[in-house]
């Protein structure tokens, strides 16, 4: 019988790096982004609930101020 390990624990970038999501920081907020520009799932992002929420409200604001694109073709 084989044993099994506890998983190893992901944790979340902004809470490990203790930071926040920023509009400001475009370049940052892109690597929670596909490559066709929409906003990854919290399960690929690997971040916690309150981050990911925050996240999805900066990209949104950064495509407003067209720092993001909405879609690429």
């Amino acid at each position: 019988m084989a044993i099994k390990r506890p998983a190893k624990r992901k944790t979340c970038y902004f809470c490990e790096n203790n930071k926040e999501p920023d509009y400001k920081n475009y370049e940052e907020l892109r690597q929670f982004m596909t490559e066709r520009a929409r906003i990854k799932a919290r399960r690929q992002t690997n971040l916690c609930n309150k981050h990911q929420k925050k996240l999805a409200l900066q990209i949104k604001r950064a495509r407003q101020l067209a720092l993001l694109p909405y879609v690429v073709v």
